[in-house]
């Protein structure tokens, strides 16, 4: 559709295509401005003009990005988060440059001011969705970039890996303090992801039509990195699923956010430092080692399609190896800790 406006002695045409940027142009006279007008339409309608490199002057980084949260992002499983991160970023300067003007310069500028908001991998991310969306643009939309910009800026590196375990008698605190929430599955909850090394997501997803208590497994649809898998239980995930009241299908029905809020409370109460929920992974996957399992064994378990992800997931105790590489050692090691007198219940936090 094309509009045209008389400003002074010139007039203005102003042509638009659904999934085109708007192309404007002066001219003397509205004849040549019809003219035009209808070469350009004639073109959008056959496909030229997405080759033609005048829309990269008028198509910012911003229009780009609202195409791809529109037709790119609701296709994704993780739609809702890759939404919010979208629109927050359309709010940036950057995001107002045209696709003819944006170099990898702008770029790294946006970089070096976004790190000192969040972490490396938050604005690796955004580094990533910009780079995807250009891509898409090349390759599918018909857009004449001649090259991505993204490529060429340095991405942050990331920090080390979290180590964090579960130390001596966090665990218990945990299940005390969870006793004593109002939310009575919290406690299943993180037993079942320490039993199993689910992803609280796969826990909460998990229903009674997908277990098999005769069989010990649990079968998970689909997980985070788009794959099916069936978790085979120990002993104690099936004590735990049994004790279970079933009133749905879903094995823990409450929210995402209901077992943060919780977590965030009971993690205050227990007085535990630096602990996620996620944690809890971590300390699943490592105790899966520890038990003697192998590698593509606890990948069965976990899900991990690579190996160098799953040993970032794996932090085995020094004193648990040495026990193996000694089993005469171990034997006595676990002697004298029969012997020894049981500690008694753990004192809550002075304070609380």
């Amino acid at each position: 559709m094309a509009t045209f406006r008389k400003r002074g002695s010139t007039w203005q045409v102003v042509v638009r295509r659904k999934g085109l940027p708007p192309l404007s142009k002066s001219f003397p006279t509205k004849a040549d401005a019809s003219l035009w007008a209808r070469q350009l339409e004639h073109q959008a309608d056959t496909g030229c003009l997405r080759d033609d490199p005048r829309i990269l002057a008028q198509m910012t980084l911003g229009d780009l990005l609202r195409r791809y949260k529109d037709e790119i992002t609701p296709r994704k499983r993780g739609r809702d988060p890759e939404t919010a991160v979208l629109v927050a970023l359309l709010r940036r300067p950057i995001c107002a440059y045209t696709l003819e003007q944006l170099s990898a310069k702008h770029l790294a500028a946006y970089r070096d001011v976004r790190r000192e908001e969040v972490g490396p991998a938050t604005v690796n991310k955004d580094l990533n969705l910009i780079q995807h969306a250009i891509k898409i643009g090349q390759q599918e939309w018909g857009l004449p970039i001649p090259h991505n910009p993204v490529t060429m800026v340095r991405k942050l590196v990331r920090p080390p890996g979290r180590d964090r375990r579960l130390r001596e008698g966090e665990f218990d605190a945990l299940i005390a303090a969870a006793r004593t929430c109002r939310n009575r599955l919290i406690e299943p909850v993180i037993r079942l992801a320490v039993e199993t090394a689910m992803r609280r997501s796969e826990l909460l997803s998990l229903r009674w039509s997908h277990i098999d208590l005769a069989a010990r497994t649990a079968h998970l649809p689909m997980t985070k990195n788009g794959f099916s898998r069936t978790v085979p239980l120990t002993p104690e995930a099936i004590r735990i699923l049994r004790e279970l009241a079933r009133h749905e299908d879903l094995v823990l029905p409450m929210s995402a956010e209901a077992v943060k809020l919780s977590w965030q409370r009971i993690v205050k109460k227990a007085g535990l430092v630096d602990l996620r929920f996620h944690d809890l992974r971590h300390e699943a996957t490592s105790r899966f080692f520890e038990m003697g399992l192998n590698v593509p064994e606890v990948a069965l378990i976990t899900g991990h399609r690579d190996g160098r992800m799953l040993f970032r997931y794996t932090h085995l105790k020094a004193e648990n190896v040495a026990m193996k590489l000694d089993p005469e050692f171990s034997a006595r090691n676990f002697s004298e800790r029969r012997k020894a007198p049981s500690p008694g219940p753990l004192p809550w936090p002075s304070g609380l």
